[in-house]
């Protein structure tokens, strides 16, 4: 989500119009609208700035990657015969693993 939207969401939440953020903030109405378009690229300052005047603040964190990139180096260094393979033995044991829990599936009445 571009900076812009994160403070417009914020803003809406909060219950403010543009008008009323800006009065918190010294700034004026035009100027919240400027901070809220999406294209918009406030430092991470002003940012928090008028996120703590509509009651949040900004926090980052650290995260894993969402995609494992080792995991995709591995299956690409091998080759498409070898990978078909690969992809075959999972599905066996996708297929095998839903016959297991079909059987323990509890009864139902």
């Amino acid at each position: 989500m571009s900076p812009g939207l994160l403070l417009r969401s914020a803003r809406l939440d909060a219950g403010l119009t543009q008008a009323q953020l800006g009065a918190r903030l010294g700034l004026s109405q035009p100027a919240v609208a400027r901070l809220e378009r999406p294209e918009a690229n406030p430092t991470v300052a002003t940012l928090d700035r008028a996120l703590r005047a509509t009651g949040r603040r900004l926090t980052s964190e650290l995260a894993p990657p969402e995609i494992d990139e080792t995991q995709i180096a591995e299956r690409l260094r091998l080759s498409p015969a070898e990978r078909l393979a690969a992809f075959q033995r999972s599905q066996r044991n996708l297929h095998a693993l839903l016959r297991q829990a079909r059987r323990e599936q509890p009864a139902t009445s």
